[in-house]
């Protein structure tokens, strides 16, 4: 297992790796001396008789009440108690890492004014398997997500809930059980806890990692489609997409070309004299290209807020441009999260168009009036038997499902703490959005995965190309041959989770690597 240094610039693959335990994070020494030199100014900030927002001050709409020095520590204890209000189900362990990790990565840029201590307690959790219990709901994505990362914080602290071992226990057990000592907040880390954009931001990460295997996933499902409709890739020449060179729209080209080549079932129909095929199957490059297009843009967002500094009050150790003076504190707007809340909704309009193609497809394959032949709803005995008549039911219900859920969350804004927080941008709703657009799309891909290999089953003894014959023996694998009426959900279920993880376009990749 690699070691990643929290502190110096901070990958996507990295954090991901890190969230699903396949590289361990650790604070890099620069970024320790970094920190120590931010929390020397917020010391003497302590004693200088001014003012300073969140660090002798109340918060929100009580940032004008002085607190008193000997209240300070208390001030820091309540506001991490008062602000876990969050409520619903818990966010899953694999974003709880990443928000555990993201935290880490924000405090040790060394803008923050926390000790190292804090950064060695974040780190610890996720090293020694101590996952805080977070609710899903209650941030509104500025001042930061502070109901979700206040949960957080409580167990820094001992309080609170933690997942360790399977088990979910309160926050000191935890810490017990894992060797570790409840941490005493100074000064400022409270605030410094739970201010950022890093609930959003796991979320949506977590999401963007599954989309891209969904947008590949449908490459693979419509070039199986293709193949059992019978219908032609000459819509893939890259001469035709040479002339509209989107990058997205040039690599499903690539692929489709990549994934039929040498193919018994094209060759068997190459002078049949139909001219085109359906939309949903000609322009696959346009759609599944422009969702390509729209994910890469997300991830490059996300790649600068996972290095972003997204803390308020802001803390500069050196001398700064213009009239920033040397050891200054200053407030801003850094949490606000409304980047990462408009790429969410944009992720999600992509997402929701590639499952709609791919529906459109399934209804080609499926529809005796549309099909090139093939059985209706490729049931072995029509009318004794439904064949995938209602999987495809299924798929328009998850398509619909998903255009509700693409109504975007960055419009909305209610003011809240008295309305000093007037404009917040709902980027842990859009996020969360995100993640069960991808769930959909997920299933509408394994429904076309199985309506496609079950066309290609009755072409027999025709064969695929040779990236689609290892997509059809990697579904196969999971989901059997369809003889006879059966449950269908358990099947969809299977093609979901060959998607999910990765395996599909592994055993691709195999016959084909030239597949993207």
């Amino acid at each position: 297992m690699h070691e990643v240094a929290i502190g110096e610039p901070l990958s996507v693959d990295d954090a991901l790796a890190i969230a699903e335990g396949r590289a361990r994070a650790v604070l890099a020494k620069t970024a320790k001396a970094r920190v120590v030199a931010a929390r020397a100014v917020v010391d003497a900030s302590l004693a200088d008789g001014q003012a300073h927002y969140g660090i002798n001050t109340g918060f929100g709409a009580l940032a004008e009440v002085r607190i008193a020095q000997e209240a300070l520590r208390r001030l820091q204890l309540n506001l991490v108690r008062s602000h876990a209000a969050g409520v619903g189900a818990p966010l899953p362990k694999p974003i709880v890492r990443l928000i555990l990790l993201l935290r880490a990565q924000v405090l040790a840029a060394g803008y923050s004014g926390v000790r190292p201590e804090v950064i060695d307690q974040l780190l610890a959790l996720l090293d020694r398997g101590v996952h805080p219990i977070i609710p899903a709901q209650g941030s509104v994505g500025a001042s930061g997500d502070l109901a979700p990362l206040a949960h957080l914080a409580l167990v820094l602290l001992g309080e609170g809930e933690a997942e360790v071992d399977g088990d979910v226990v309160p926050g000191a057990v935890a810490l017990e059980r894992v060797g570790l000592q409840p941490l005493e907040l100074a000064a400022k880390e409270g605030l410094a806890l739970i201010n950022g954009t890093q609930v959003m931001t796991a979320i949506a990460l977590f999401a963007l990692q599954r989309a891209e295997r969904v947008l590949r996933g449908a490459d693979i499902a419509g070039a199986l489609t293709i193949e059992g409709f019978l219908g032609s890739p000459r819509a893939f020449d890259p001469r035709i997409h040479a002339l509209r060179p989107y990058q997205g729209q040039i690599r499903v080209a690539d692929n489709l070309r990549a994934l039929c080549a040498d193919s018994p079932l094209v060759e068997s129909h190459r002078d049949c004299g139909r001219v085109q095929d359906p939309y949903s199957l000609r322009c696959m490059p346009q759609v599944h290209g422009a969702a390509r297009d729209a994910l890469d843009h997300v991830r490059r967002v996300l790649a600068i807020e996972v290095d972003a500094v997204t803390d308020n009050p802001l803390v500069f150790a050196g001398a700064t441009d213009g009239d920033v003076a040397e050891g200054a504190v200053i407030s801003g707007g850094n949490f606000h999260g409304q980047p990462v809340s408009l790429v969410c909704d944009f992720a999600r309009i992509a997402l929701t168009s590639l499952a709609s193609i791919c529906e459109r497809r399934v209804e080609q394959l499926v529809n005796p009036h549309l099909n090139n032949g093939l059985p209706p709803f490729l049931a072995s005995d029509p009318g004794l038997e439904s064949g995938l008549m209602i999987a495809q039911v299924t798929a328009t219900a998850l398509v619909s499902e998903c255009k509700g859920l693409s109504m975007p969350s960055s419009v909305d804004s209610i003011p809240s703490s008295a309305s000093r927080e007037d404009h917040v941008s709902m980027g842990p709703i859009a996020a969360r959005r995100f993640l069960d657009v991808v769930e959909n799309a997920e299933r509408v891909v394994a429904i076309e995965l199985i309506a496609a290999c079950r066309a290609i089953d009755l072409r027999a003894p025709l064969q695929p190309g040779r990236g689609t014959h290892a997509a059809l023996g990697a579904v196969r694998a999971v989901v059997p041959g369809l003889d006879g009426d059966r449950p269908q959900s358990a099947d969809i279920e299977a093609a979901a989770r060959l998607l999910r993880g990765g395996a599909l376009e592994a055993a691709v990749r195999v016959a084909c690597p030239e597949f993207t």
